[in-house]
């Protein structure tokens, strides 16, 4: 059963996606405003946080932004009226995994959440599409490896020079699937739907805020995540020129 948090001030709202959610089995939890969702969110191990961006007290960008600072790795959902690209970006910006706009069915919210909680259930590691040949994994056992970058596939962790790289789980997922397909080509679309699925409601943009993230990191140690024009993205290995 997946452990659901909502933080939501709009009663109306928050009682039917209650309702919708518990119907397929999920354990929910409410917030009426930004301080209590901070407080739930950090009592207990949720494994969605449909957050709004417009509280009382506190909003819903400093809530998710101190979630990730104190290393809640829930997958947060931020909710707004609004859908200027300027509220799309800082939400991802401070951790957000997704982001769906107001108006939206609560059947809609439920199929989102349900996506997210089976590729919970795979393998960390998303899986390759056929038209993508395989390339070598893991070397040495449980790690991936690129240059100085390793990632431990059993603890989730990013390590560089053997420094221990702060990386949110959805930006961990990306750059193994980079790390399992270097020195190819990956579109957006490619991306954003072994990553977010075919049921995210938003656009590649999510995948372009997530890389310039990824990039930021990763700047001091010389690894390259090249942009390849008119395709998506592709991280340099060994073998590049």
């Amino acid at each position: 059963m997946g452990k659901i948090l909502i933080v939501e001030d709009e009663i109306s709202i928050q009682r039917i996606l209650e309702f919708e959610l518990k119907q397929w089995g999920l354990d929910v939890s409410l917030a009426s405003n930004g301080e209590e969702g901070v407080q739930k969110g950090l009592a207990d191990n949720y494994d969605v946080i449909l957050l709004d961006v417009m509280l009382p007290v506190r909003d819903g960008f400093s809530v998710c932004k101190e979630l990730r600072e104190k290393g809640i790795d829930s997958h947060i959902v931020m909710l707004s009226a609004r859908d200027e690209e300027f509220n799309r970006i800082m939400g991802l910006e401070v951790g957000a995994d997704d982001y769906m706009t107001k108006p939206f069915s609560a059947r809609e919210v439920a199929s989102k959440i349900k996506a997210i909680l089976r590729r919970k259930k795979k393998d960390q590691q998303p899986v390759l599409t056929p038209e993508l040949p395989q390339t070598e994994e893991v070397q040495g056992g449980n790690y991936l490896t690129c240059k100085t970058l390793k990632l431990d596939t059993q603890k989730i962790e990013v390590w560089a020079d053997s420094n221990r790289l702060d990386f949110t789980l959805k930006e961990y997922e990306l750059l193994a699937f980079l790390m399992k397909n270097k020195n190819k080509a990956l579109s957006r679309d490619i991306l954003l739907d072994h990553l977010w699925g075919m049921e995210y409601f938003g656009e590649t943009r999510v995948v372009d805020v997530h890389i310039f993230k990824i990039r930021d990191k990763l700047k001091p140690y010389d690894i390259k995540i090249k942009t390849v024009r008119g395709i998506g993205y592709m991280l340099e290995g060994e073998e590049s020129a």
